[in-house]
């Protein structure tokens, strides 16, 4: 096989990082940097596989704009455009709520029944895996596409002029 049909035959994979902050927001940059370093361990595994891979990095700044992502929460990172954990919650964040009239929640991370502010490597590279592989888990179903913006971000974004980001 030729190099050329070969690089046809290559499946694409979209790995998406969706937040509000990377220069206040400490779980967004710490998320980030685990983006950055599962990457290279990942990537030519993938590339071996058959996938060409795709990252997009999307900072996202206004309501508008989240509906249309419907983006839920930040920070978040999806495989295919799905969401790699949906099984998340939210706890107040001092970086994101710091000098605004509200109070800003961020994503924590579940991972082997403990909680994390950042995602550990494992779980993102577990998720890249499962989607590559597809095994599948009745958590990790597509959530329903929603133009309905949650409160959180909307107070993130109504008080976003006065933390000057």
């Amino acid at each position: 096989m030729s190099e050329a049909s070969a690089q046809t035959d290559k499946q694409r994979l979209t790995i998406e990082f969706l937040y509000l902050d990377l220069t206040e927001c400490g779980r967004c940059r710490g998320t980030n940097q685990q983006l950055e370093d599962t990457l290279p361990l990942i990537t030519p595994v993938l590339e071996a596989s058959g996938f060409e891979v795709e990252i997009r990095k999307v900072q996202v700044q206004s309501e508008e704009q989240a509906a249309a992502l419907s983006f839920l929460v930040s920070p978040t990172i999806r495989v295919n455009n799905k969401d790699i954990q949906l099984d998340w919650k939210e706890t107040p964040c001092d970086s994101c709520s710091k000098g605004c009239a509200g109070e800003v929640a961020c994503r924590e991370w579940e991972y082997r029944g403990r909680w994390y502010r950042v995602p550990p490597k494992e779980l993102i590279i577990s998720a890249i895996l499962r989607e590559v592989y597809g095994v599948e888990e009745k958590a990790q179903a597509v959530p329903r596409r929603t133009a309905r913006v949650p409160d959180n971000l909307k107070t993130f974004f109504a008080n976003k002029p006065c933390c000057g980001t």
